[in-house]
This record gives C-alpha cells, sequence and structure tokens, in this order.
C-alpha cells in the first residue's frame, strides 16, 4: 500500500486527542468481566458505547490537551503516510472521503464528511463514554469514527491477525462503511435489539464490509481534491488478502470459538468469518456500492 509522496494530507479531517487528559479519571468500561465482555463484543468493529450498554449515561467532563497536535504536526504529506502509522490512517480516511463524496455526487446525492478522533485510553462522545476496550467504532449521534491505534497491535496478537498497512485501512473504512448508511438510513435497521445470524444488525455490519470493499476497489482511481491523482497510488494482491484475513479474524464465529470455546449463531451481531470475507471480496470484486445489498 503506497500513497503519493507529493499529495497533502488534510488532517482535518482527523482529531487527535492521544494523551489528552479527562479531568476526574472516572472510566466507564473497568475491568474484569465488564472489560472482558467490551473487548470480546466491541473489538469485531462497529459497536458504539450505547449499543454495548456499558455509557454510564452520566455527562463526563470534556478531554484536555496542550500543544499542537501530532498528526497535524507530522501529518503533511503522502511521503509520511508512507513513513508513519498515524499519518497512514489519516490518508486512508481522506482517501474513504474523497470516494464517497465523489460516489454521492455522482448518485445525485450530497456526503457529509465526517471525522475520525485518534483517542488514547479512554473518550467522551455523543453516544456515551468508552474506553479503548470497546475497539474501533462510529457513533451515529455525533457522526465520527473513534480509533485507538493500540488496537491494531490486539488485532495481530489477540486475533490472531496478518495485520498489516491495509488490514489498519479495512478497519477504516468499515467504520465509514457505518457512516454511509448512517447518511443513506440504513444504520437504523440495526436498532431493532435483535442478534443472530439473520439478524438486521448482521446485515448492517456485513454492509459496512462491503462498502470497504467498494472503497478498496476504486481507492487508486479516486482523484485526490489538491491534486487530481488518486493519494493511493498502489495496492497489491497482499494488500487485499491482509483486508480480508483481518475481516475473518474478527468474524463472530472467531471470536466466540476463541474467548468461549463454542460458536453459537444466535448470538451473532457482525457475521461469521466466511461472511465478512465474502462481503468484502464482494464490494472488491464489484466497485459498486449497489452490489451491497445484504438485505436480499
Amino acid at each position: 500500500m503506497q500513497f503519493d509522496d507529493d499529495a497533502n494530507l488534510d488532517t482535518s479531517e482527523v482529531s487527535d486527542q492521544r494523551g489528552s487528559r479527562i479531568p476526574g479519571g472516572r472510566a466507564t468500561i473497568g475491568g474484569g468481566i465488564a472489560g472482558l465482555i467490551a473487548l470480546i463484543l466491541g473489538i469485531i468493529f462497529g459497536v458504539s458505547p450505547d449499543q454495548l450498554g456499558l455509557s454510564s449515561g452520566n455527562p463526563e467532563p470534556q478531554a484536555t490537551s496542550s500543544g499542537l497536535s501530532e498528526v497535524q504536526q507530522s501529518c503533511r504529506k503522502g511521503r509520511d503516510a508512507n513513513a508513519r502509522e498515524d499519518c497512514r490512517l489519516v490518508a486512508v480516511v481522506n482517501s474513504t472521503q474523497d470516494f464517497w463524496r465523489q460516489e454521492f455526487a455522482r448518485r445525485g446525492g450530497t456526503y457529509t464528511p465526517a471525522s475520525t478522533v485518534f483517542f488514547t485510553g479512554r473518550v467522551n462522545t455523543a453516544c456515551g463514554a468508552a474506553t479503548s476496550a470497546v475497539g474501533p467504532f462510529y457513533c451515529p449521534s455525533d457522526r465520527k469514527v473513534y480509533l485507538d491505534l493500540g488496537f491494531f497491535e490486539q488485532l495481530r496478537t489477540q486475533f490472531g491477525a496478518n495485520g498489516g498497512p491495509f488490514a489498519q485501512a479495512y478497519v477504516v473504512a468499515h467504520e465509514y462503511g457505518h457512516h454511509v448508511q448512517n447518511l443513506t438510513g440504513t444504520l437504523r435497521r440495526a436498532q431493532d435489539g435483535q442478534q443472530g445470524a439473520n439478524s438486521n444488525a448482521v446485515k448492517v455490519e456485513l454492509q459496512a464490509d462491503c462498502h470497504a470493499g467498494v472503497w478498496a476497489h476504486n481507492a487508486t482511481r479516486t482523484p485526490d481534491e489538491s491534486t487530481g491523482r488518486p493519494l493511493i497510488t498502489t495496492l497489491t494482491d497482499q494488500d487485499i488478502r491482509d483486508g480480508l484475513d483481518a475481516a475473518a479474524a474478527v468474524g463472530d464465529d472467531r471470536i466466540q470459538e476463541k474467548f468461549q470455546g463454542r460458536v453459537n449463531p444466535e448470538s451473532w451481531t457482525h457475521g461469521s468469518a466466511a461472511q465478512r470475507q465474502q462481503w468484502f471480496y464482494q464490494g472488491y470484486r464489484t466497485g459498486d456500492m449497489a452490489q451491497c445489498n445484504t438485505f436480499r
């Protein structure tokens, strides 16, 4: 996965709250059983704190930090994305939103951007307060993606994914798939409280995987607004294999087998490893969001 060295990165699409301090030090999700449940459920992507039922329900003090954020200081050009993980994620956010902005316009619609928040430890959101144990998630109430970069090490060491730059890109693109669903009205289908292999919750997650694949198909041909050239210059077959591997690693069946020792499809919320791979590849193969109808 390579980026145009001379491209300008738009750091305004990322809020870097790493190292911020929340006065009072209260964490919504503690250790022990609650933390483990959050890790198992939240880490398979897309679950906001209120959906997990782990939000305190009380307003938390706002985080404070000092100085210019790390990404604003260090992530200026595509060459920075080729050299640094956090800058690479800024570039992925830029590329993902470039594509959806242009895709919505092509279809006669208007794309409303969503920012990504980098945080460490804990974060306040319009969906409630959360700790890193929840994993990456999208909050529809404030239209933001939340990400502790330490998750990617967990994805590799705890869940057995191969890792790699595109595995990280897949995670980000999946969360922006939820943002697309929020804009199109599909996301609300997951709010019926049902779970299981045929539930709307699973169908929404699989569609977000498909949306991630659609972006990947188009990433190297989507012009960046600042240069008129694609921000991502190269995606290899190995990149796509890493994305498929990451999708499989966070399938409900893999998660349940690893942490519970048994598979129970009646409690699925995100789909099996095979389903997640299938729908990511469906999007990647076709490059067409119209082919992402998981509700048929």
